[in-house]
């Protein structure tokens, strides 16, 4: 990917912010989802967005309307959102509108306790996760004639990563090809960085803002699933997902959750066609721990330009959209077809 980001937006954290909170995310109207919610193995939920095809989505999308999607013989992109995020988060909307304009079908699965409901069961999400990630893929397959490919962003994009390299050959009976965008593909090293400096004061406040209120909704549901006290204490990633994500997903702890979680041990593995795009000044990512050729599978591209931030990639003109990011990993998704 050949990107150029604008003089006026001159590093990682201008470029992310900006993305995020100002950049134009579609060129038409904006994307239309219809929800369905889907029942997990283990009696919880998520629910699922779909994008609405253009000549539908004045007046005729339900959100809330629960039934199952029709299969459809074009591609499908399966967008997996990152930390905290949805289907209204900028990359979300962007993908859905790039996917909109090429005819392609999109939906975007929530993890648990990201649609707006908290979820059943004692468990939430985390980055690792490819077992989730596994029979979520598995009934878009069964639900869709023609090819599935699958976008995951930041967290989502190293879950994501992560099941590919489980999957090794069997993850092309199931998708086309796949790609991450921004994935902390070392969780120990990006958890180390945004625990530090002005991404502790910024993005780590953010994240937790949300993060800390869900699992007090899931100790109110579930009484003692950890100490409050501690939780209530955690001021960054570090002591959040030691006392919560961690234990609560089967991890001894922080440092067991960050390494056993990584997908970057696994990127040797992975064999079906696959992209990790990473800017090499994203704030949360340090360049140093991204993988180089030498880590990865034949299977593998590694997209690494010099600017883009954390998911921003805004273009050039003002106020600046973000598909272009979009477009580019739809092109490598799409040369896989």
């Amino acid at each position: 990917m050949n990107y150029g980001a604008p003089w006026w937006l001159p590093d990682g954290n201008t470029q992310t912010i900006w993305a995020a909170l100002r950049a134009r995310r579609f060129m038409g109207p904006p994307p239309v989802f219809r929800r369905e919610r889907w029942s997990t193995p283990d009696d919880d939920f998520v629910d699922v967005d779909w994008l609405m095809p253009r000549f539908e989505s004045a007046g005729l999308a339900e959100r809330g309307a629960v039934r199952e999607a029709p299969s459809v013989g074009v591609p499908l992109l399966v967008l997996f959102h990152g930390l905290e995020g949805s289907s209204s988060s900028h990359y979300a909307q962007a993908f859905a509108d790039v996917a909109g304009s090429r005819g392609w079908a999109c939906a975007v699965p929530h993890f648990r306790g990201c649609s707006g409901e908290p979820n059943l069961a004692p468990r939430a999400y985390h980055s690792g996760d490819f077992a989730e990630i596994d029979w979520m893929l598995r009934r878009f397959a069964g639900l869709n004639q023609g090819p599935v490919v699958a976008v995951g962003i930041s967290l989502g994009g190293n879950a994501l990563m992560r099941w590919a390299g489980e999957m090794g050959t069997q993850a092309g009976q199931v998708v086309t090809a796949v790609a991450a965008v921004c994935a902390p593909l070392d969780l120990t090293a990006s958890g180390q960085a945004i625990g530090q400096g002005f991404n502790r004061q910024v993005y780590t406040r953010m994240f937790l803002k949300s993060m800390v209120p869900k699992a007090l909704q899931k100790l109110a549901q579930h009484p003692g699933l950890f100490d409050r006290d501690t939780l209530l204490a955690a001021r960054d990633l570090h002591a959040f997902d030691n006392v919560f994500t961690g234990p609560v997903h089967g991890f001894k702890g922080v440092d067991d959750y960050w390494s056993r979680a990584s997908a970057k041990p696994h990127l040797g593995r992975i064999a079906v066609p696959a992209l990790a795009l990473n800017a090499l000044n994203d704030p949360f990512i340090p360049a140093a721990s991204l993988p180089q050729s030498a880590d990865v599978s034949p299977w593998v591209t590694l997209w690494q330009p010099a600017q883009g931030g954390h998911v921003g990639f805004p273009a050039s003109n003002f106020p600046a959209h973000v598909r272009a990011m979009p477009e580019a990993v739809a092109g490598f998704l799409a040369a896989q077809l």
